[in-house]
């Protein structure tokens, strides 16, 4: 994961100031600037599975998607307002304070860690492993959340001593993942929305979906396998932006790895959802495989679908 500056954050911003966040009134805030509300709200949207990418504490773009189609899936509406009735709803929908403690287990700060993931996709072929590269990074992606927010509620922290308590995003008791019988991938909207066996829809997650080099195909793909932890190939007819090799080549597993920690094969060829290294890109930058996810969204995808679950590819009018 690339880590940028950290972003403006609010007075407030606190496992408290979160917890005990209020529907914003009047003007929401800036989709630059960090607040507990808005903090609170994705958490609650994760929690419902209409999930707002990396948890940042920001209305950006993903969030307003989740929000918008929260709504929707209630019969209610979001116009750059957030209603108290769509406020309470998003509540009901899940148990629980938004921010809870965590004990840093062994297992979180064992690593082996990485100095630094590669730039190039080249440099990283001799790598033994794309691992995160800090407990903070593995941390944040464990409890879906930005690196700068999991810092903000914990000043001082480095993250690195088991036994150690932080405040966390309380997201990971959502319950099992419903059978996915039908997928669905928006190319306008970059969404991906899973369907069950009566139509109704289960989850939604952002997307980035597809690439100038590698364009996303239309109609209905299946489902042939899941793979955890996959080993990336690099195809050089491709020929992916900034990749200069010629030869065709591999890159080891983990979540540091191009497409992430899953890749669901689908019936056409190199095409999959995937997971991704940088999750504040998810929607915003151009996929080397398809369908990217968050490792975590991919991840609860992967755990609800079979093989010969249909993905059908749509492109929605705004």
């Amino acid at each position: 994961m690339l880590v940028s500056a950290a972003p403006a954050m609010a007075a407030g911003v606190d496992a408290a100031g979160i917890n005990d966040a209020a529907v914003p009134t009047g003007k929401l805030p800036s989709r630059h600037q960090a607040s507990a509300s808005i903090a609170k709200l994705e958490i609650l949207l994760d929690r419902a599975h209409f999930s707002p990418g990396e948890i940042d504490g920001k209305l950006g773009e993903n969030a307003q998607k989740a929000l918008t189609a929260f709504a929707a899936a209630n019969g209610l509406s979001f116009d750059k307002a957030v209603t108290a009735d769509l406020w309470s709803r998003l509540a009901a929908a899940s148990e629980g304070p938004a921010v809870v403690n965590y004990t840093i287990a062994d297992a979180d700060v064992k690593g082996p860690f990485l100095a630094k993931v590669p730039a190039k996709m080249e440099d990283m072929q001799d790598l033994p492993a794309l691992n995160y590269t800090s407990p903070r990074e593995a941390l944040a992606e464990k409890f879906h959340m930005s690196e700068a927010l999991l810092q903000a509620l914990n000043p001082g922290q480095k993250f690195d001593k088991a036994g150690a308590s932080i405040a966390v995003a309380n997201v990971l008791d959502t319950g099992a993942s419903t059978p996915v019988v039908r997928i669905e991938v928006d190319k306008t909207r970059q969404t991906l929305s899973t369907f069950d066996a009566a139509g109704k829809l289960t989850a939604l997650y952002p997307a980035t979906v597809g690439s100038t080099e590698k364009p996303t195909p239309s109609g209905t793909l299946k489902v042939t396998a899941v793979n955890k932890n996959p080993t990336y190939r690099y195809n050089p007819k491709y020929k992916f932006k900034g990749v200069k090799s010629r030869k065709p080549f591999t890159i080891k597993p983990g979540p540091n790895n191009p497409v992430g920690s899953v890749w669901i094969n689908l019936s056409a060829e190199s095409f999959g959802i995937h997971g991704t290294p940088d999750p504040s890109k998810v929607s915003k930058a151009a996929s080397h495989g398809c369908i990217r996810l968050t490792n975590w969204d991919a991840q609860h995808v992967a755990a609800g679908v079979a093989k010969g679950t249909p993905v059908t590819f749509v492109e929605s009018t705004r």
